[in-house]
């Protein structure tokens, strides 16, 4: 994502940031123009230095969740544009369990950062009872027999349910070890079960669904069937010349998700660098083929084929500077031709959405 600054003093904040360790103010960040603020108080509320005369309230889940993000103080009291969206969360007189949570709403505010960066539609259930967003934070709890009964992450009718349990470095690790994943992060799984969301809102709602079987396949085929063959038989042995990755070749459904994810890391990824002035000028006879500049706003500007030329060069790079350190590659992933057709589909979603916003 991008790179911010304090506007009191100039020091580069980051998203998550709080505080400016340089000046000390306290930052937050403004959803409607995707800027971090340093703020001071005023009467009831805070101002941004230099900024406006409005005012503003920072969310209720400040201290909580540690959400840092802003609300006109005429809106508030209340929840913030990203924490509005939560219906149950974990028992937060658990210490363990409360330090989960925030680290969960770190990684859906990073979410939200694109969703709106998109201007993606994201009713709540005040404006939408029946499918609105929400989301369910939950933990494992015990059986009737004593054992322990995972939360399953997943997605139905607008509710996107995390397993708290994620949040554990060692159990994700756990997890991804014993699913075979090469790639499992809170993050991804947030970007993969709104990729299911907007299935709904942007392709089964009145959306194109033939262009979309054509890609992905037909979703009407029974799911927990393909469920149950995926888990018994594996992936198969050509995956890799259709999917991006494994766990997409299980159904439609999670094709196109895996695919959504995909496709908000390769954008938000590419912003970072553009934020960066990152530019590859690599030496040695594979140097011209590996060059690239980042020099525009993924988020508004190039079609598939401009985002993954400037992304694959980026990839090698930074998997070179992983191994170097004697670390996996940090992007386990290929981009073969039917990839980014399914890519090209999801930004043709995403784009549509974003001009009729």
């Amino acid at each position: 994502m991008k790179l911010f600054q304090c506007r009191s003093c100039g020091n580069a904040v980051h998203f998550d940031n709080t505080t400016c360790v340089a000046c000390g103010h306290r930052l937050g960040y403004r959803p409607d123009r995707w800027t971090m603020s340093a703020v001071e108080p005023v009467g009831d509320g805070w101002r941004p230095v230099g900024g406006p005369s409005e005012t503003f309230l920072f969310c209720d889940n400040a201290e909580a969740a540690g959400c840092n993000w802003l609300i006109p103080a005429a809106d508030g009291p209340g929840l913030c544009l990203c924490c509005r969206h939560n219906r149950l969360v974990p028992d937060l007189s658990d210490p363990d369990l409360a330090a989960a949570w925030r680290r969960l709403e770190a990684a859906k505010r990073q979410l939200f950062y694109s969703l709106t960066r998109w201007r993606l539609p994201m009713p709540d259930r005040t404006a939408d009872p029946e499918n609105g967003l929400v989301f369910d934070s939950l933990a494992d709890l015990p059986g009737p027999d004593g054992r322990t009964e995972p939360v399953l992450t997943g997605h139905d009718s607008g509710v996107i349910t995390l397993a708290v349990a994620e949040a554990d470095d060692v159990q994700r690790e756990t997890r991804r070890q014993a699913m075979g994943e090469p790639y499992r992060t809170l993050l991804g799984h947030f970007r993969h079960e709104i990729g299911h969301y907007y299935w709904d809102r942007l392709v089964r709602d009145g959306g194109p669904i033939d262009d979309c079987r054509a890609i992905f396949g037909d979703e009407r085929a029974d799911y927990e069937e393909a469920l149950r063959v995926h888990y018994a038989e594996g992936a198969p042995a050509d995956w890799r010349n259709r999917f991006i990755s494994a766990y997409a070749s299980t159904h439609p459904w999670e094709d196109f998700a895996e695919t959504w994810a995909h496709y908000t890391h390769m954008v938000d990824a590419l912003e970072t660098a553009q934020a960066f002035g990152l530019v590859l000028r690599p030496k040695g006879p594979a140097g011209e083929a590996l060059a690239t500049e980042v020099d525009f706003d993924p988020y508004r500007q190039g079609e598939v084929p401009d985002l993954i030329a400037a992304w694959v060069p980026v990839t090698v790079a930074v998997n070179a500077l992983n191994r170097s350190l004697g670390q996996a590659d940090l992007y386990p992933f290929v981009l073969p031709e039917a990839v980014t057709a399914k890519l090209a589909f999801v930004h043709r979603l995403v784009r549509g959405a974003a001009a009729g916003a």
